[in-house]
């Protein structure tokens, strides 16, 4: 990250200490270290961001080592720098038969706003504790503040299928929608939720059967773009890009829109969400996770402006870059 360190002086038994406070960043650079405005790393991997009053909020896994701690969200007013909010979902330390156990696993949290209720919703792929990847569910967790604190509510299997990776997409007209994967991962699903977004409903059908995972999505203009992954584990592999007129397709194949050194393997990342980038025209930030099982929460974060000119999107690696160099989408 291009960044401005600034200093504080104190005076000390008549000796001036110089100490880093914090990193004021002004581009990104995708893959490197990303410090919170405390100076330290940001911790919210496989996750997603909103848009409230001006500000974006990132909602992410916190991480230990290997250990899932729940989920954090930091705030910023230009997506470079973040501010670390509070833990907005906890673990349940105790209650040792809550589906969100400290020993569960919290995946890929995402939340939107439901303008009916005016609750903020989060859901998010939950293993329960002691299971490894059996229980295949998702969790579901709400708050009147953005930053929470959530609270849990219910986890389940959408409509009794297996529930993993996964993302949440609200329409223009308000609708909401959870795309997951599904079947062991060979298949990826959609349902519409409910007006209060707190359940599926039967309105749940199969997008395409490819062993694909890590869904991101995004709209533009009519049309619906969906970015995925293969199923490598924690190893990197090639995206695709499908596009629709419908969100319950048909889903057309268009290929790898990765440009770039190593984009056959994503940059050495996976897909977790599209972000709209607010006062400009068709523009979006695809971010990416790049894992490091060894140290999860040192998985850096890949973020870089997707291209989309006449239905063609396209997603070029850039060492550097910053929001000025993006333009309006044709």
């Amino acid at each position: 990250m291009k960044r401005i360190l600034i200093l504080t002086v104190v005076l000390l038994s008549g000796v001036y200490l110089a100490s880093a406070q914090s990193t004021r960043y002004t581009a990104f650079e995708p893959a490197s270290v990303w410090n919170d405005t405390d100076g330290n790393i940001i911790n919210a991997h496989g996750g997603g961001v909103i848009f409230v009053k001006n500000k974006y909020y990132w909602f992410g896994e916190k991480r230990g080592r290997g250990a899932s701690e729940g989920v954090n969200v930091y705030s910023s007013p230009d997506l470079l720098n973040w501010k670390f909010e509070r833990l907005a979902l906890a673990t349940d330390t105790v209650n040792a038969q809550s589906d969100i156990a400290r020993g569960c696993i919290m995946e890929r949290p995402k939340v939107i706003y439901n303008d009916k209720t005016g609750q903020y919703v989060m859901w998010f792929h939950l293993e329960l504790k002691g299971q490894g990847y059996k229980a295949a569910r998702a969790g579901v967790a709400v708050s009147e503040n953005v930053t929470g604190p959530f609270r849990f509510i219910n986890s389940f299997r959408p409509n009794g299928h297996m529930s993993r990776d996964m993302t949440l997409f609200k329409d223009d007209n308000g609708d909401a929608y959870h795309i997951y994967s599904s079947r062991e991962n060979y298949d990826l699903r959609i349902s519409k939720l409910s007006d209060d977004y707190l359940f599926p409903t039967s309105k749940d059908t199969l997008l395409f059967s490819n062993h694909r995972e890590a869904p991101a999505i995004f709209k533009h203009k009519k049309n619906y773009y969906l970015i995925t992954s293969g199923c490598t584990g924690w190893d990197p592999n090639k995206a695709s890009l499908h596009i629709a007129d419908n969100l319950f397709g048909p889903w057309k194949n268009l290929g790898d829109p990765m440009i770039g050194p190593n984009s056959e393997l994503t940059f050495g990342g996976q897909s977790t969400y599209v972000l709209p980038v607010q006062g400009k025209k068709g523009a979006f930030i695809f971010m990416a996770d790049k894992w490091n099982p060894r140290n999860l929460i040192d998985s850096r974060y890949i973020w870089l402006p997707v291209s989309v000119n006449d239905g063609k999107v396209e997603i070029r690696w850039r060492e550097r870059w910053d929001l000025k160099a993006m333009k309006d989408s044709k």
